[in-house]
């Protein structure tokens, strides 16, 4: 009895080391489909922020504010911008180099950037890629009149286009 004990003890050992030096050899291995590491999900590629076209202390400054659905409705749109100088919209400067304006449905103006795109449009939104979701489009802009279009469709059926004329004289 005390010899198949021990025989018993031995091959548990045994199976217990094979185990162990399996495991090991478990961890240093790593398939390709379960594997996380870097080289198996590349990042994707970050795309260089690109300036815009339009500087922000071109359209710092009061504006009249309006907005319309339809193209055929602009220039009336605009005339019913410029009598809204009387309380103007206020677009500030931004303390590191944007614009202070609100987002859609956003009661507290913030900072937002004025961005370029490979495609040569110009967007204003918060920090990331050019045309983001919060993003708003310009569609013109003449330095007296900025026509601008919100990117999210559901803000952007609300909204509208946007036209802001500038109440003071051209400098």
């Amino acid at each position: 009895m005390v010899r198949s004990l021990s025989a018993r003890t031995v091959a548990n050992l045994g199976i217990a080391s094979a185990l162990a030096l399996f495991l090991g050899a478990c961890g240093s291995y790593s398939l390709p489909s379960l594997s996380s590491s870097p080289a198996t999900a590349p990042e994707p590629a970050v795309t260089p922020e690109m300036p815009a076209s339009i500087r922000s202390d071109e359209i710092v400054g009061r504006w009249g504010l309006a907005s319309y659905q339809s193209p055929a409705d602009r220039a009336r749109t605009e005339a019913a911008a410029k009598a809204q100088c009387k309380q103007p919209y206020v677009i500030g400067a931004g303390s590191a180099g944007g614009v202070v304006m609100h987002l859609a449905d956003q009661a507290t103006p913030q900072e937002l950037r004025l961005k370029g795109s490979p495609s040569g449009k110009n967007y204003i939104g918060p920090p990331g890629p050019a045309g983001g979701e919060q993003d708003r489009e310009i569609v013109s802009f003449d330095g007296r009149v900025l026509v601008t279009r919100f990117i999210d469709p559901d803000a952007a059926t609300r909204y509208g286009n946007m036209v802001y004329v500038r109440c003071a004289p051209r400098a």
